[in-house]
């Protein structure tokens, strides 16, 4: 089996290398490969081109434009990779008979409520990200092409930036810290979500039947007070030097941190329909954030 990964530099694409690889041949790519395969969603045509050269059996989708804040301000260009590469992709794997595997987020629903959103909840994005990864999931599904959309939120990895590691900076060079209490969701690992897509798509490859829409979170819910508040007391009991004391992790509300995109404060995800399909059971997230922390801090 050949399987074309595009976005191969981010963090659930270099998960994906790992996850993917007992499944079949990978062809991994991102927008900074030269032509003939380059994995530049910006270019359409050749991303069209790039598929029809490979053949793949399945594409993967890991790339995005996800900078929230940013894609009000560039909205065009998210609409292109979040949109329309997406339709792209759908419609080259249609004409292939390939599967596709893309991801999707929280942010298609308004975050309203306290509920966990299901599937099949009406969508409301609140800003210009989650519009076009909106747009992207339609056009998937408008192709015809046999697919998997999965839907995660607050996704960390070991590489690269993330909110986790800007609290641990924070933590050890101020006294205070202001941290939102106000939005609720679930930590989900880059690997937990590659792992998950591996073995989902080697069993919808045998059941087609389950192709659609799924919510892939890690199990639980906190704030991103709670999520800092797990993740510096883990370093002080790990014997980092932290400088901020546990009483002046403060809880405040989002409009203390006023931002370009509007963020939803519901991001929490309904899961038994991916649990219940794929046969799956979803770690809580401090198991994920504690395995994340015991790696990078090297114990």
């Amino acid at each position: 089996m050949k399987i074309l990964l595009f976005g191969k530099g981010g963090q659930v694409g270099w998960e994906l290398q790992r996850s993917l690889a007992p499944l079949g041949e990978i062809v991994a790519l991102d927008r900074e490969d030269a032509a003939p395969l380059s994995g530049d969603l910006t270019d359409l045509h050749g991303l069209a081109e790039v598929v029809r050269r490979v053949q793949p059996d399945v594409i993967v989708n890991a790339a995005a434009h996800t900078a929230v804040d940013r894609a009000e301000s560039e909205p065009a260009l998210a609409e292109v990779i979040n949109a329309a590469a997406p339709g792209v992709l759908g419609r080259e794997a249609a004409a292939l008979g390939t599967w596709l595997v893309h991801y999707s987020t929280d942010y298609v629903f308004d975050g309203s409520g306290t509920r966990p959103w299901q599937e099949d909840d009406p969508t409301g994005p609140l800003n210009t990200y989650g519009r076009t990864k909106l747009a992207g999931e339609q056009q998937v599904r408008a192709s015809g092409c046999r697919h998997l959309i999965l839907r995660t939120s607050w996704v960390y990895a070991s590489r690269g930036h993330n909110f986790a590691r800007t609290m641990l900076r924070l933590a050890a060079e101020r006294e205070e810290l202001n941290v939102i209490d106000d939005q609720h969701g679930a930590p989900t690992g880059a690997d937990l979500l590659a792992d998950v897509t591996a073995h989902a798509l080697a069993t919808a490859m045998r059941q087609p039947e389950l192709a659609g829409t799924y919510h892939c979170v890690a199990a639980g819910e906190t704030t991103w007070h709670g999520y800092a508040t797990h993740v510096i007391e883990s370093a002080r009991t790990a014997g980092l030097p932290i400088r901020v004391a546990h009483e002046a992790i403060l809880a405040v509300p989002s409009s203390a941190f006023p931002t370009a995109a509007r963020r939803p404060h519901n991001s929490r995800l309904a899961t038994a329909r991916l649990r219940q399909a794929f046969g799956l059971t979803l770690p809580d997230w401090k198991t994920g954030v504690d395995r994340w922390l015991t790696e990078i801090l090297g114990h």
